[in-house]
């Protein structure tokens, strides 16, 4: 319903228009003075002071990790009530932050130490196993051994790739350089020819004549790539297709009846693995993931009619 104010000192006058905009359907608003009139307006208009301030006052907390209140300079009782209350929502907030900060931080140092509890008894194993190979052994001892040391074998990499990871997820210095992604795709492939074809897979890629260069680690390039190819190792169906855009774009696409649209969703979660993937710590796609964060790039996964492609934007 709209609002009108009546400003007129003649209360005979006053009554009737009152009358009759309130027959008319609209809410009616009286002053006697120019004074009164002023008063009446400013008081019926919203605090919009208020409201910038408590605006400008939640983007600040939720960039900046500040312990300090929203404050306004408004009298208003609704106006403050309002600005205690989300500092109450805010203060929560920053208490979930910090225990998910606090419980990440823990995460990272358990897979280190994991790691490196590992590592190094398994080093140890597969030593010894290297001297067991020089004695003589009955053929019971040395089919045990033989068994042994193939699952020692399947352990070694697993163990690395959490290793990577850990060290990955701590701080590290990010060599920024003029990177040609042409050429670290080429390397990457070529590094990667006889895995894909004992795979029976021939891939088919699709690179500009121009070089698309960018600021970028080289290195952490170069292991998104791999990881990237380990999955459509892990998972293809016996076809990739490989294309690279002059705007920054590359797209890892094949066929992969063995996944479905649930699974690829969760595909960049730590430690997640799926059937189809034997032998796999359920690291590899998560490792890509923070290292094109790291580049200020992003990845995602898509899947559709039975095809898993995955997208990296490299921005310029």
């Amino acid at each position: 319903m709209r609002k009108i104010l009546i400003v007129d000192d003649d209360l005979d006058i006053g009554n009737l228009l009152e009358e009759t905009l309130t027959q008319a359907g609209y809410q009616t608003v009286r002053a006697y003075s120019g004074t009164e009139a002023l008063l009446s307006i400013a008081t019926a208009r919203p605090d919009l002071k208020s409201a910038r301030e408590i605006s400008d006052g939640i983007n600040e907390r939720l960039t900046d990790e500040t312990n300090t209140l929203i404050g306004i300079s408004s009298r208003d009782r609704a106006m403050r009530t309002l600005a205690k209350t989300i500092n109450t929502q805010l203060a929560a907030l920053r208490d979930e932050r910090h225990q998910y900060q606090r419980g990440n931080a823990e995460l990272k140092n358990a897979v280190t130490n994991i790691s490196h509890d590992i590592r190094t008894p398994l080093t140890a194993i597969c030593g010894y196993l290297e001297l067991l190979e020089n004695e003589e052994k009955s053929d019971t001892a040395e089919r045990h051994i033989a068994i042994i040391k193939e699952r020692t074998e399947t352990l070694k990499p697993l163990t690395e790739e959490l290793f990577r990871y850990s060290v990955i997820l701590s701080v590290r210095e990010y060599k920024e350089e003029a990177v040609d992604i042409n050429s670290v795709l080429e390397e990457s492939l070529a590094s990667f020819y006889t895995a894909l074809t004992e795979r029976g897979i021939a891939p088919s890629v699709q690179m500009p004549e121009e070089r698309v260069v960018r600021l970028l680690d080289r290195s952490a390039l170069s292991r998104v790539f791999s990881n990237l190819l380990q999955n459509a190792i892990r998972y293809s169906d016996g076809d990739l297709n490989v294309v690279l855009t002059t705007t920054g774009e590359i797209e890892f696409s094949n066929s992969a009846a063995a996944l479905n649209e649930v699974q690829v969703g969760r595909l960049f979660e730590r430690f997640y693995t799926v059937e189809a993937a034997r032998n796999s710590t359920g690291l590899g796609l998560s490792i890509a993931r923070t290292l094109v964060g790291q580049m200020h790039g992003t990845i995602s996964a898509k899947y559709d009619s039975g095809k898993l492609c995955i997208r990296i934007i490299l921005v310029q």
